[in-house]
């Protein structure tokens, strides 16, 4: 976890730069779409995305209905889908 984490926020000076670091790497390493279930319902997560005032999110659908879920609180699927250690990369510097 530590060299992910170093790899996230090597040229990153504060932590705004270093939250974009993150953001990019799992953008980047999440091989999206997979389908988790949050709240008891079946959901598709098609992207990742930063929000002001929320952080790093996943985009998730479920029918016709698409909702931002902070990756912190993003329940993830066993197994995982490929590039999730980069969540649990950014859940440990966030903790």
């Amino acid at each position: 976890m530590d060299e992910l984490i170093e790899q996230a926020i090597v040229d990153a000076y504060d932590d705004d730069e270093q939250l974009s670091g993150f953001h990019v790497m799992i953008g980047d390493n999440l091989a999206m779409p997979f389908e988790t279930t949050v709240l008891g319902l079946q959901v598709t997560v098609t992207a990742i995305d930063f929000l002001v005032g929320s952080g790093i999110v996943a985009i998730c659908r479920h029918g016709e209905h698409k909702q931002a879920i902070g990756i912190l609180e993003l329940p993830l699927p066993d197994p995982p889908p490929a590039g999730a250690e980069w969540i649990h990369a950014f859940r440990r510097w966030a903790g």
